[in-house]
């Protein structure tokens, strides 16, 4: 086989080729590891709800959005409201820290877990088990949901306080957003529905 001539145009045209093959090699291996991926990240969302509700036997809701928060209706198995489970992502220290939170059906955390982060490992990746014992039953809708550094009622990691204020905010928020954004909701449209029936509005 002719050697081919060391030039500008073959090498691009062996590179373009090279080039292809990898494409298709990766193509090929993304179409063969896409669905398991997919199945695993389901298994692991659904365990991580069961942990943050407290309880195996529930019956969990299609995901719903509510801005950048996702979030799931869960009953137990009588079909009892058992109250909400949200994804929430606020930027850390090294990055994104995206957390699952439980809710009870009045606000008070259940548990959590932390799905994704990018902290420093040893400091900002303690947050997946800090704060568990701390903020289990509190409501960020009645405690002050900040560290103690700035006044509030949780203690930050150890050296790691930016971490920590971006874990409490991100939970937080998910509570304004989506707990007490959907009492609010909940009860403006009880009332629209009231005056449309012209039935008074009661005020307490």
């Amino acid at each position: 086989m002719k050697k081919l001539k060391s030039s500008l145009t073959n090498m691009l045209a062996v590179l373009t080729i090279i080039a292809i093959v990898a494409a298709g090699v990766l193509a090929s291996v993304n179409a063969v590891t896409a669905p398991q991926i997919e199945k695993i990240n389901a298994e692991n969302l659904a365990a991580g709800i069961k942990a943050v509700m407290g309880s195996n036997d529930i019956q969990v809701s299609e995901p719903w959005e509510v801005d950048a928060f996702t979030a799931y209706d869960v009953k137990d198995a009588q079909g009892n409201a058992l109250g909400k489970a949200v994804v929430t992502t606020e930027n850390g220290f090294g990055g994104p820290l995206k957390v699952l939170v439980g809710f009870s059906t009045e606000g008070d955390i259940l548990g959590y877990t932390v799905l994704e982060h990018a902290e420093t490992p040893g400091l900002g990746a303690k947050a997946g088990e800090w704060f568990q014992d701390k903020i289990k039953g509190m409501n960020p809708g009645k405690n002050n949901f900040t560290v103690s550094k700035d006044g509030g009622e949780v203690d930050a990691i150890t050296a790691s306080t930016i971490t920590s204020r971006a874990f409490l905010r991100a939970i937080q928020n998910a509570y304004d957003k989506v707990i007490a954004g959907q009492d609010a909701t909940s009860g403006a449209t009880q009332q629209a529905s009231a005056s449309d029936m012209g039935t008074p509005e009661v005020i307490e």
